[in-house]
């Protein structure tokens, strides 16, 4: 099992290219499955949770193709099977994303339910109550989701969400981009993500509108086309490198990223002393001298502050002058990385979902352990910070959602390197 080694107290200067949308290159994928033309990913990120779904998608009959560069090619001519498997589903929960699709174009499926990173629960129902809005019918028996579609297709409908669920919003999406008529979706999910998907699958030949609001509207179409899709920023790897140059110091080119898809982070970050600025390349991110001020934040749904990135920020005010208070609203168990955080030296005290971080003058470096995704980069960021060497296990987390993480890190100057144990 790998493991990330890193000597801390370098500065980082220069540019860091930002790779496509880990969230919305998984839901692209499935998109595939609604048509049986090519469809062409560029800027699509090389990470362990797309070759998860790569996977899954080629034992349900699409041919993967990677490459040149950046770029995937899949093709479902022909759907050879509508059964996913449990042992390719539960490692991530994005696959189950495959439900719906399989469902429009062939009538039915059944696919496992899903796992993930132990951050807390978060149930499918809303998921599977979308589909039964588009005309589905669903059993649940022994792990596994079984989706029916009335005869002659799914119909378009009224899809109501208690609360703005991103994965319900897209799986929704993609269902009733092959539903007869019209489907509203209300409530809808916001994130950049849910926009790239819809221009994704209007591209396709489905007429999508109103993303990025709270109400979606979909005209289904009978057959899609396929599409040549630029995959959008990745807005949490954005926030994850702006928050090692704000812990570690120095100036740093955030290279295609949007500036506007993280506008309340940069004015926390704002608030706490250090500079960000867009580009022309970007976004610039610069912290030489100044002093971290503690800053409260509190996750929201987007476009609030995001759940994905608290534990880089609470990472960047175990430094701070005076008291942060972190609260988490999305997500329970979303505090893992603080107890690990403390055996660099940080002072946090976690009430329920609040977390009063006391800035330190210094952390020192230690073995740490990841617990999930964000956690273990949140790790990573405090190390580059720390006096000494910090090495961070469990790093097959960060491979999830991080491409080449070390080498982007090393060319600003970070001592940064992979070992094998």
């Amino acid at each position: 099992m790998d493991r990330i080694v890193i000597q801390g107290g370098a500065k980082l200067n220069g540019s860091i290219s930002i790779s496509g949308a880990k969230n919305s290159a998984l839901k692209l994928m499935a998109a595939a499955l609604l048509t049986d033309e090519p469809v062409v990913l560029t800027r699509m990120p090389r990470l362990r949770d797309s070759r998860f779904m790569a996977h899954l998608l080629a034992r349900l009959g699409v041919s993967v193709e990677e490459g040149p560069g950046p770029e995937m090619t899949l093709h479902a001519g022909e759907i050879a099977d509508t059964y996913a498997p449990y042992d390719l589903v539960r490692k991530m929960r994005a696959t189950f994303n495959v439900l719906g699709p399989l469902v429009a174009r062939e009538g039915r499926a059944k696919v496992s339910l899903p796992g993930g990173c132990a951050i807390g629960a978060r149930p499918v129902d809303l998921h599977l109550k979308a589909l039964e809005s588009l005309g589905a019918q669903i059993e649940l028996s022994e792990g596994y989701v079984e989706a029916t579609a009335p005869k002659g297709g799914l119909v378009g409908g009224e899809i109501e969400l208690p609360f703005a669920s991103v994965g319900a919003t897209e799986h929704a999406m993609l269902a009733a981009s092959l539903a007869k008529g019209e489907s509203v979706i209300d409530n809808a999910a916001r994130e950049p993500e849910i926009a790239d998907l819809a221009d994704c699958l209007t591209a396709m030949g489905a007429l999508v509108e109103g993303a990025g609001s709270s109400t979606i509207r979909i005209q289904g179409r009978e057959k899609l086309s396929g599409v040549r899709h630029h995959v959008v920023a990745d807005r949490i790897e954005t926030a994850t490198y702006a928050l090692a140059v704000a812990a570690a110091g120095g100036d740093v080119e955030l290279d295609g990223a949007r500036w506007e898809h993280n506008k309340v982070l940069w004015r926390a970050m704002s608030d706490a002393g250090v500079t960000v600025e867009p580009s022309d390349q970007g976004v610039r991110v610069a912290r030489n001298g100044s002093q971290i001020v503690g800053t409260d934040i509190e996750t929201q749904p987007y476009p609030g502050f995001p759940t994905d990135a608290q534990a880089q920020f609470m990472a960047v005010m175990t430094l701070a002058e005076g008291t942060s208070v972190i609260r988490e609203n999305i997500f329970e168990n979303r505090f893992m990385h603080a107890p690990e955080l403390t055996r660099l030296g940080a002072d946090i005290a976690v009430h329920g979902n609040e977390a009063i971080v006391r800035g330190v003058k210094q952390l020192k470096g230690a073995p740490v352990m990841a617990t999930d995704l964000r956690a273990s980069v949140s790790l990573v960021i405090a190390g580059l910070a720390a006096e000494g060497e910090t090495v961070v296990n469990r790093v097959y987390h960060l491979d999830r959602g991080f491409e080449r993480l070390e080498e982007k890190l090393s060319k600003c100057g970070a001592q940064i390197r992979r070992e094998s144990e």
